[in-house]
């Protein structure tokens, strides 16, 4: 991922919503009833999420991988636990499956939505999208395996009536996902690096070779100012996010019922909000025949929102009254394990037409209208 920086002597609108949106949270921390105040801290909350993210990527490049990835990983995953923590403290009807629902939406949304979308804009503009099957198939099987262990089998267990893990059998899914991610963190970023890299292909969209022009494969890191700026704007972004999020969670259960959603359309709403810089950084790589950076991300996002999120969420619940469900229905397995299947079927060749991320995006369709109207 790369960030962009602002004209100098004129700043831009990542740089000035970190303090607005902190200085608006501490004005409407008692009072924040009025429509158009709870309107402003919508939008507020929207920019904060798009500003951590960016000053995140300015910090991560600066400090180079494989630090700099977790560094923008840690900051999603902050927002993703922010928002979710402050839901469950709220209460209401969703409030012990609203982690399950969001890391869920997340997954479907970085598998079909995100990868979907690459593909389709790829394909579309460059006859095939091309892209290292070693790679990212790597990275499938780990989400797949953070998958099925902290989102699948809590629904089989039997220590726990439901969908729940018992204490032990939680704090070992913790320890797991957070096992996984990093090994596949150094994978990614010193032990395979070339195998995340994007690809040239010849005339058939076969893959001839990793494209790394300037040596390192990202363009020139920031300034040790610029990173040290960043770095005091994005606490701000993320204190401003946790905040805005509790002062609208209360407003976002209310809209979702007034409309008439089932409570899993919340996590459908958050896991969007955090993963939307995310999907639009993947579309522009694919639109430059950088395909393998977008499923990079997608995937990258997949297992932070699975492989950090829920051993926060673990040590979170020790702290949070009410079960904390993660199993899923028989429906979300069912589109889960298609899912996989057709991302299996997409990754093995290292190529794709637009047809497989058209078939992606109707997934992700499935998948949001059956949260609608289960």
């Amino acid at each position: 991922m790369t960030a962009t920086t602002a004209r100098p002597g004129r700043p831009s609108w990542t740089t000035l919503v970190p303090p607005v949106a902190v200085l608006v949270l501490v004005a409407t921390w008692t009072r924040h009833e009025s429509p158009w105040v709870l309107t402003l801290i919508a939008v507020l909350l929207v920019g904060a999420v798009l500003a951590a993210v960016h000053h995140a990527e300015v910090v991560a490049h600066r400090v180079g991988d494989p630090y700099g990835s977790l560094v923008l990983a840690v900051a999603v995953t902050i927002i993703e636990v922010g928002l979710i923590v402050m839901l469950m403290v709220g209460g209401g009807d969703g409030a012990s499956t609203y982690a399950r629902d969001t890391v869920f939406a997340a997954v479907m949304i970085t598998l079909n939505g995100i990868v979907g979308l690459s593909l389709l804009v790829g394909a579309t503009r460059h006859g095939l999208a091309s892209y290292n099957a070693s790679g990212s198939g790597s990275a499938l099987t780990t989400v797949v395996a953070l998958a099925s262990v902290c989102l699948v089998l809590p629904g089989f267990t039997v220590s726990e009536a439901g969908y729940e893990y018992s204490a032990s059998q939680l704090a070992f899914a913790a320890v797991v996902s957070l096992t996984l991610y990093v090994a596949f963190v150094l994978t990614q970023t010193v032990g395979h690096r070339d195998f995340f890299l994007p690809v040239s292909s010849d005339e058939l969209g076969r893959m001839t070779g990793v494209l790394d022009e300037d040596g390192d494969g990202h363009a020139d890191p920031p300034t040790a100012r610029a990173a040290w700026v960043s770095v005091g704007l994005l606490v701000a972004a993320l204190v401003a996010v946790v905040g805005l999020a509790k002062l609208l969670s209360p407003t976002i259960e209310d809209v979702v019922a007034a409309a008439g959603f089932p409570a899993p359309v919340v996590g459908v709403v958050i896991a969007l909000l955090v993963l939307a810089p995310e999907s639009i950084a993947a579309v522009r790589h694919a639109a430059r025949d950088r395909v393998q950076i977008s499923l990079n991300l997608a995937y990258g996002s997949a297992m932070a929102s699975i492989g950090l999120t829920i051993p926060a969420i673990a040590v979170a619940s020790i702290w949070l009254d009410g079960p904390l469900e993660l199993g899923l229905g028989p429906t979300q397995i069912v589109l889960l394990t298609i899912s996989v299947v057709v991302s299996v079927l997409t990754v093995v060749p290292g190529r794709a037409k637009a047809l497989q991320g058209l078939v992606h995006l109707v997934l992700l369709a499935t998948f949001v209208f059956l949260s609608a109207q289960p």
